[in-house]
């Protein structure tokens, strides 16, 4: 952390930010402490991003207190973002440049010497997948690539605090694996992540805490297993097929809950002997019987309604 060496790495306090009359961040606090990974969470319009561009000082806030690096927001942004690292939601890759000259010109932001930022390029290149690519033109670069380099790019400063803005929206399998790799080994070595996701696996795999927001509100806060034990039941009953909403319908008292979505069927349990039974008994439907997760937290707390 910097000279102020602050208890937290980020601290936000009551933000609040409206647009047109609409208050899109309404209240928000949370606190991360250094080197973890602190994720938030929600539907499409719920505030995440508004947040985050608040926290780094690219949008000013109408009410609250944000500290980072212990540098008060927006007022010492620029020095709080000297150490701090952004991958944004949408890949911003210089498409003129090559993938070296790319670190090179983000690099000289910061005022690094140039000496210092081509000793960088190699490691940091090597650590994305990328080892060997310096020369390549950007055009040439797959879309795993191009958000490989983006990750790298965000650490030529070697910041404290990493932003990161749906890393690996539209990535393949293989690549979000790679990403979570190199995510944890940042963690590991002491570094900070700020993330927002909608894959509700990452938030589990990746963070020490998160926070569900929905219409600009903090709904709850916690580790993951702690929130999955604490709002949800521990097993999850999926009944598929085109008699399965009626069929569950008639058989409420075998879950503690019961939610239909289309042709499925969602039976929440604290034990699932008798409703399998049913099932048992029931051979032209499908289910799948699964402990409860993340998602179905985030799902409850902020429903199944399609978000634009």
């Amino acid at each position: 952390m910097d000279a102020l060496n602050p208890p937290f790495a980020l601290s936000v306090s009551d933000l609040r930010k409206s647009y047109d009359g609409n208050e899109v961040v309404a209240g928000i606090s949370f606190k991360v402490p250094p080197g973890t990974c602190f994720g938030l969470l929600g539907p499409n319009g719920a505030g995440k991003t508004t947040t985050l561009r608040c926290c780094l000082g690219l949008t000013s806030p109408d009410a609250g207190q944000i500290t980072l690096r212990g540098y008060t927001v927006p007022t010492h942004a620029e020095k709080a973002r000297e150490s701090v690292g952004v991958v944004p939601q949408f890949d911003n890759i210089d498409p003129d440049f090559t993938v070296a000259e790319n670190l090179m010109v983000y690099g000289r932001y910061f005022g690094i010497k140039n000496a210092v930022i081509r000793s960088r390029i190699g490691g940091l290149l090597d650590f994305a997948g990328l080892g060997g690519k310096e020369s390549a033109r950007i055009q040439s670069l797959s879309g795993g690539m191009k958000r490989r380099l983006t990750l790298a790019r965000a650490l030529i400063n070697d910041p404290d605090i990493i932003f990161l803005d749906e890393p690996t929206t539209g990535l393949d399998p293989q690549a979000r694996h790679l990403i979570w790799d190199r995510l944890k080994q940042l963690t590991a070595r002491g570094k900070t992540l700020i993330l927002t996701t909608h894959f509700m696996d990452e938030a589990e795999r990746l963070c020490d805490r998160l926070a569900v927001l929905d219409h600009g509100r903090l709904v709850t806060e916690g580790a993951p297993r702690e929130l999955i034990a604490t709002h949800i039941e521990p097993q999850v009953v999926e009944v598929f097929g085109e008699e399965a909403a009626s069929w569950a319908r008639s058989r409420m008292s075998l879950g503690e809950r019961l939610e239909i979505a289309g042709d499925t069927a969602f039976f929440y349990c604290r034990e699932s002997t008798p409703l399998l039974t049913a099932l048992a008994e029931s051979p032209n439907l499908r289910y799948l019987h699964r402990a409860a997760s993340l998602e179905d937290v985030f799902i409850k707390l902020t429903g199944r309604e399609l978000r634009d």
